[in-house]
This record gives C-alpha cells, structure tokens and sequence, in this order.
C-alpha cells in the first residue's frame, strides 16, 4: 500500500484544505495565462505570474509532503525560469509539454481532495519537462496545430496592462474572504422566512385599508410595511450577491478547449468572450460547464468548416465562435454564435427518420424550429463517424437534461452558410424567485415566471385533438396544451365562457400551453420543501405560503411536462 502523505493526518485537514482551495484558484488562472502567453504575448510580467504561480505549488506542496506535486512542479518551474531569463524562445512544441504538465498537476490535485494514495507514474511528463528546457529541443508544432496567431483565441476590448491586473488581482485578495455555503443557505432561508412574513404583513395593511373605521391605523401599518419591504428586499439582494459567481469562472475553460478542438479538427478557430463579469447563483455556476463543453465542441466540430471549405465559400479561413452573457431582468442570457455551415433543417429531419428517432409522417409536419430541436433527441447525432469530440449522441442531450435540471430555457437559430445560435435563458437564482399566481378549478398554483414566455387567450373552440392530445395553433406552430385542474385533479369549477386562458411554459427545448381558470397576479414566492412524505409528488417543486396564509403549490415545469407528455 503507498505511503499517506503526512496531509492526510486528522490535524492537518484544515491547513490541506485551505491549500485545496488556494491551489485550486491558483490553476483557474494558470491554465488562461498559459494559453494567452502562447498568442504570442511578449508581457514579461504575464510570464513572470506563471513562474510564481507554479512556484507557489511547489512550495505549498513541500510544506505538506506532496512529493509528486513538488517534484512536477519542480521541473515545470524550471522550463518558465529560462523562459523568462530568455534562455529559451516560446513555441508550440514546449506549450503542448507545459499543458500536459499542468492537466498533470490538476490530476494530482483531484487525487489529494479525494484523499488518494496511489501513485501517479509521472516519468513521461518529467522526462518532456527536462527536454523542454533544454536550448537545443525543436519546438516545432506538430501536424495540425494551427499557426501562432489563431492559437491565443481570446478577444476582449480594452484588456487592461498587465500592471493593472496585477494591481485588481491584489485588490481582490484584500476584499474578499471565503464563507462556508452552509452558512450562506442558513442565512438564505431567513431571509426567506422574513420575505413570507413580510408578504403577510402587506397583506393586513391591505385589508385594513378597506376598512374606513380603521383609516389612520391603516396608513400607519401601510407606511411600516412599505419601509420593512423595502428593507427586506435589500436584505434579500445582498444575500443573494453573496452566493454568486462571475460567469467567467465557467468561461475562462474556454480558450484551453477551443485549442484543443483547433489541435484535433485542423481548424482555424478564434474565441470571442463578452460579458463574462456577468453574476450568477454558484449551485448554477457549477452545473453550467458540462452545456457549455458540449455547445462550444458541437461549434467546432459540426459548425464551423475547415479552411478550405471556407475559402471556397468565400469566407476567411478562420472560423469565429462568440460566447456572450447578459442580464435580462432576472435571467441571465447566454448566447453561443459560429459563422460556420449553419444546419439544414432537411437534413437533420432525414437523420432522424433514419435513425428511427421520428417518422417520415413527423418530419413532414414539422416546422423549422421543431427540426433544429431533433438535436436534443438521446441518440441524435449528424457525425459521419464517432470521434473523440462527437458522434455518439449524447452531448446535446446533456445539455439538455442540466438546462432543464436548472429552470432553463433553450432557443436555436440557424441559416445556412451564415451560421447558427444557440441562446441559453438561465435564471439568476433557484432560491427565491418571481412566480405567476393562477387559479384551476378551486385551487390556486404558483408557475415560476422564468419558465413562463407568454400568456395567451385563445377560445375553447379554438381547441383541437390530435394523437389524443389537445393542442391549439400558436400563430405558426402547433402548441400542446394540458388542463392543470385535470392533471392535478383539482376540484373543478363550471366554466361556460368563450374564452379560456392558456399560459405557455418552456424548459429547454419544449414548450406547453397550460389552460388555467384564471390570473390571480405576479408574486415573489419563497420555494419551501414538501417534507419526506410529500416529495415525491410528481409536477410538483415545493410550495410557498401568500400573504394571507394559504399555502399553495409551486409547479415544476420540467416534471409537469414529462408528466403530461407520458399520460398523452
């Protein structure tokens, strides 16, 4: 059995913690400066933040008696040292050793979190280390690494001077402090109760302003409840601001894929990136990374062409994603654009028809945007063949599946020979949240209004059947619809009106009208959990309690579609 590491010991776990976290953001930033230094950035001081920043490993990891971390980093410091005493010239031989050098390090550093012992064999890295430092190593590229100028694929306008990112890098440092997200929930559900309370509250001064005799009384209490929901809604604010993460903690993986994808494809790729100080929610942070690789592969692979092909459409040869995140209201857009082929909605209806997915029958009968959808089928796939980066069919059903897991919203569009768009509607947080107030049968529902895109009135006679399913049509498309009352059996009510409303939900790629008796308004509600005896009902995400008292269920649209879906 290997040696454990004195680390290991009960009473280093705090420091070993501690040096997990600091090493962890220490490689955030290792793995973007690396690939800027290889665009060719002559900054001495980008060069000399590696150097310190690898040296900083190995003397953190010799403190704790990580020897394979210390001798790795050993090696990697001392390639960066004759670079920046210009001892060696940068190319792209010794940028593809320093890579692997650094996935190497990353991999040491999930085997400490996971309390590994076992040993990594890190004799071939070491050995490419040495020859890297040595003045008289080829630094050729090898087949197919595209030139110099496309490999530092990342543009942002007016980048600061290294000084003065050096200078924001230590301004961070000193007005930050790390909180245990424990914390941060505890705290998150107070100010959930207090947002209750205050709804309560809001609710009697309301009343109380319905009763002359109580007039003067009512105004007072109004006065105090507008001041305490002022309050509680910065209170609210400034809780949420604590949970969230700028965007480019997801973003800054990017550039490292795009050359990895430019390496393994030939193509001439670059990155734009925009928006990334953009905030969210950090439990949504974490579940964005896997849809992102997914999106920016299938850009690479599927959308943009190879050289060739571009010059012959009269295009430059380099390709172009753009990556872009924007606030809307209380949604954060994320938009990912190529200019590549774009997709034929034709062809990917074909695809499917012969992989079985759909039938002839289907695809006839589909609209443009329910073809680009088929991309979301398990087992769709337009690859020619399986390769490392796509072809077996499951990446954009993961998208799929971690977009709805968060209350999200997919829209594609594409034109062919200009390229496609793939846009991302996420919300800034899963914790307290904007809801729609809707009344079917005796019952009052709460739909959180991030999945909600319009609410339409449309006549009962405009309802049709087909499959034995109701659907209606929603200016071009056919939109399927479901009866809340029936769905959840609700006490019905008798309604002989013309007119009916149909409130029209998406998640991910699918959309649902849902008829409703009725609008009772727009609230901010706090998700509550059912409890262990109620938290399997199915349609369902939990419940919340108005102001004045009834507590009421708040849908899960995800599930309430699969549902509806399954019973049709």
């Amino acid at each position: 059995m290997p040696d454990r590491p004195a680390a290991y010991d009960e009473e280093m776990q705090e420091i070993l913690e501690s040096f997990i976290v600091e090493t962890r953001e220490i490689f955030e930033h290792l793995g973007q400066d690396l690939i800027a230094l290889e665009g060719g950035s002559a900054d001495k001081e980008l060069l000399n933040a590696i150097f310190r920043a690898v040296h900083t490993v190995k003397g953190t990891s010799s403190f704790l008696g990580l020897d394979q971390m210390t001798e790795l980093a050993h090696h990697f410091e001392d390639v960066l040292n004759k670079l920046r005493r210009g001892e060696l010239t940068m190319s792209g031989g010794r940028m593809d050793i320093m890579l692997e050098a650094y996935d190497v390090l990353r991999v040491l550093l999930s085997n400490i979190e996971a309390r590994k012992t076992e040993r990594v064999d890190l004799a071939a890295v070491l050995e490419r280390l040495t020859n890297a430092a040595d003045p008289a190593f080829v630094g050729s590229k090898s087949p197919g690494t595209p030139p110099a100028s496309s490999v530092e694929p990342v543009k942002k306008a007016d980048d600061p001077p290294a000084s003065a990112k050096a200078a924001s890098e230590i301004k961070s440092i000193d007005t930050t402090i790390r909180v245990d997200v424990g914390r941060l929930d505890a705290l998150m559900n107070l100010v959930g109760e207090l947002v209750l309370e205050r709804n309560r509250l809001s609710q009697i001064a309301f009343e109380l302003t319905q009763d002359n005799e109580s007039m003067a009384l009512a105004r007072e209490l109004a006065t105090t409840s507008a001041q305490i929901d002022f309050v509680t809604t910065e209170l609210q604010m400034a809780v949420m601001k604590t949970r969230m993460v700028p965007v480019a903690k997801v973003f800054n993986k990017l550039p490292r894929l795009i050359r990895d994808l430019m390496k393994e494809t030939g193509k001439q790729i670059s990155l734009e990136i925009s928006g990334e100080e953009t905030e969210l929610d950090k439990t949504i942070i974490e579940e964005l990374n896997d849809p992102l690789v997914h999106l920016i592969r299938n850009a690479a692979d599927h959308g943009i062409e190879s050289p060739e092909e571009r010059q012959k459409a009269g295009k430059p040869q380099v390709g172009n994603v753009r990556v872009k995140a924007e606030h809307d209201g209380n949604h954060i857009v994320i938009r990912i654009e190529d200019d590549g082929k774009g997709m034929d909605p034709e062809k990917l209806k074909a695809r499917a028809v012969e992989k079985g997915l759909i039938t002839e029958a289907q695809a006839r009968e589909m609209t443009m945007s329910e073809a680009l959808n088929l991309i979301f089928i398990p087992g769709f796939s337009m690859a020619a063949r399986v390769t490392n980066i796509s072809g077996r069919g499951v990446g954009m059903d993961v998208v799929r599946t971690n977009i709805s897991r968060l209350k999200g919203i997919i829209e594609i569009s594409s034109a062919l020979g200009v390229g496609s768009t793939i846009a991302i509607k996420l919300p800034l947080t899963l914790a307290i949240i904007q809801a729609l107030l809707v009344r079917a049968g005796k019952e009052t529902f709460s739909i959180p209004l991030g999945s909600v895109l319009e609410v339409v009135r449309v006549r009962r006679l405009e309802i049709t059947t087909i499959g034995g399913g109701e659907v209606i049509r929603l200016r071009n498309s056919v939109l399927p619809i479901a009866r809340l009352d029936r769905v959840f059996h609700a006490a019905n009510e008798r309604h002989d009106g013309d007119w009916i409303y149909v409130v029209v939900v998406g998640m991910a790629e699918k959309r649902l009208g849902i008829v409703v008796d009725g609008l009772t308004g727009q609230k901010e509600v706090v998700i509550k959990s059912l409890g262990a005896y109620l938290r399997d009902v199915s349609g369902i995400a939990g419940s919340t309690i108005l102001g004045d008292g009834t507590v009421i269920m708040i849908l899960d649209v995800g599930e309430f579609m699969n549902l509806c879906s399954s019973a049709n």
